[in-house]
């Protein structure tokens, strides 16, 4: 999958693809496999109806729609809804996972193949504003993070049956983070939140190192050629020994702090987008702020970087995309896109770009 090669870095209405019409609400982020799209939604008055959906990436015809009911608890705050994690796949199954910690698996054409209701098994695994956390897939186990401020966990789920591997316990605190996996010698899976980061392995569960500096309980850490970037302090960069048994702090920049989005890397440099949609540029060597660009914001959404460009949408729903250079970042192209809000992040593959709102779902790709 040619995922950051020939996308439309000039958005205009000629780039649309595509647009398809979405049922209930969805800040989960699309993602593709080979010609297929998956994404979540949720419906009903208390939002206790969960869907998994699946479209033709060529054409945006909808394939197939499972529906389920959600087991656990689906308040959110009104900003979110039950289906704002984002799915997962191994390329063979789709992973997704909710609000109310229900977390599904079926294959590529929509068979189920388990269900987890973790929110009646752990009904005090819960938050008044809702749940965030995306699953990670590492080799055949999916991590979930299911952490509050009462019940607080995280565990490694077996792909093909369903069962708990390992599962350990984690701070008692609200945390809407998503687990990161940084390969090597040795593939660590990092647990973040607001004590700051663990790294763990993905198929026993057992703690590795850790980082005790605190962290964000709202941006993820970002993983780029060994180096880690975590939003703790403003901005710290980490980096594990070849064998994963230790890590190094390389630096730590107060003036690189993200607000909602998670931190990107492209081209050698960190960025962060803050709460008034200032675009920053930081230096991956050294942790020096080299720009900062204005934008109109402001964002929820991580953005996006291919194709040597980062791509950007607004919780207005415009879509910018930033050619980023060592000495300044340049907005090639603003879209007016949607007219309800965008809160998720895009995903490109293929040479097409995805983003979704909660009503509609569109393709970018070049005539």
């Amino acid at each position: 999958m040619a995922l950051s090669e020939n996308l439309p870095t000039e958005l205009s209405g000629d780039s649309v693809a595509w647009k398809t019409s979405l049922p209930g609400r969805g800040l989960s982020g699309p993602i593709v496999v080979g010609d297929r799209l998956f994404l979540t939604s949720s419906s009903g008055y208390t939002q206790d109806r969960l869907h998994v959906l699946c479209f033709d990436t060529g054409s945006g015809t909808q394939l197939w729609e499972r529906q389920f009911h959600a087991t656990g608890r689906t308040h959110t705050h009104e900003k979110m809804c039950n289906a704002t994690p984002t799915m997962a796949s191994d390329g063979t199954r789709v992973f997704a996972f909710f609000s109310s910690n229900d977390l599904i698996c079926l294959n590529c054409d929509g068979d189920l193949q388990w269900f987890r209701g973790l929110g009646s098994e752990f009904p005090n695994a819960s938050n008044s504003l809702g749940m965030s956390s995306s699953p990670l897939i590492a080799g055949s186990t999916v991590i979930v993070q299911v952490e509050s401020d009462a019940e607080s966990f995280a565990c490694g789920v077996d792909m093909v049956s369903g069962e708990t591997r390992w599962q350990i316990e984690r701070p008692r605190a609200a945390n809407w983070t998503s687990p990161t996996l940084i390969r090597g010698n040795r593939d660590l899976a990092l647990l973040q939140s607001s004590k700051g980061l663990t790294a763990v392995d993905p198929d026993t569960g057992a703690v590795v190192w850790n980082y005790e500096k605190g962290a964000s309980t709202i941006p993820s850490a970002t993983v780029d050629a060994g180096t880690v970037v975590l939003p703790s302090n403003g901005l710290t960069a980490l980096r594990p020994s070849e064998e994963g048994a230790a890590f190094e702090e390389l630096w730590n920049a107060s003036n690189l702090s993200p607000s909602t989005p998670s931190p990107v890397i492209l081209n050698g440099m960190a960025f962060t987008l803050n709460s008034a949609g200032a675009l920053s540029a930081g230096s991956l060597k050294t942790g020096e702020r080299l720009w900062q660009l204005r934008l109109k914001g402001p964002f929820s959404g991580t953005p996006l970087a291919a194709s040597g460009h980062l791509f950007l949408f607004s919780e207005g729903g415009v879509a910018f995309v930033v050619r980023p250079e060592l000495e300044q970042g340049t907005v090639v192209s603003e879209l007016s896109v949607s007219d309800d809000p965008i809160l998720c992040s895009p995903a490109a593959a293929n040479g097409a770009l995805y983003i979704r709102s909660d009503r509609h779902l569109w393709k970018f790709a070049r005539k």
